[in-house]
């Protein structure tokens, strides 16, 4: 029988084996995080951007290692000059600065995001529909909030070794500030997530 061919939307599928669509969605994530990057309201010393967003979905969406990748090439864009850094910045300066400790979290947080997602999720063998749906619920929301954790257990180092010299200035400016802005993005990309999933199985 011959074989039926493979629509462009499915060989672009974000779970094609396809090399081609796997760096597809590696550079579109570097893509979208850079502009998310420029979607900010201004803060001293670190803004507040949608950056998190786009690390959270790009390791739940895209997996561990293309997930990880796709952080990688952003950061590697911004250091050799292209302007996607939040203000338009660009550069090595940028990671060695207050703000460098968030961003060289970023392809880590993004590993381990889909490290704990592609994994067993609690309650996946319940034959409970509703258990099952408030395990896997529950499993993405740790996944993502302990990748979020990465990222200010990074920044607030940094912070502290380059900018306050100060253990509690520098987790109130870069920890507890952004807990209620996090947590939208948080919500925002569990919700993605599951749509997404439940999309993709149909």
């Amino acid at each position: 029988m011959e074989a039926q061919p493979v629509s462009f939307s499915r060989s672009l599928s974000l779970t094609s084996e396809r090399a081609v669509a796997q760096a597809f969605w590696v550079f579109t994530f570097a893509i979208l995080t850079g502009i998310g990057a420029q979607i900010e309201i201004p803060h001293h010393p670190v803004p507040y951007t949608f950056q998190t967003l786009l690390v959270m979905l790009s390791g739940a969406l895209l997996g561990r290692r293309n997930g990880f990748l796709s952080m990688t090439l952003y950061l590697a864009m911004g250091v050799a000059g292209l302007p996607v850094f939040s203000g338009g910045g660009f550069g090595l300066a940028r990671i060695l600065g207050p703000t460098g400790g968030y961003l060289l979290s970023f392809p880590i947080a993004a590993f381990l995001i889909g490290f704990l997602l592609s994994g067993k999720t609690p309650g996946r063998d319940t034959q409970d529909g509703f258990r099952k749906l408030i395990f896997s619920s529950t499993w993405t929301f740790f996944s993502l909030f302990t990748g979020l954790l990465i990222i200010f257990l990074f920044g607030t180092v940094q912070l502290y070794v380059v900018y306050f010299k100060d253990w509690n200035g520098a987790f109130n400016a870069g920890f507890l500030i952004f807990s209620w802005w996090d947590l939208l993005k948080l919500t925002a990309a569990a919700t993605i997530y599951q749509e997404v999933s439940r999309r993709l199985k149909k």
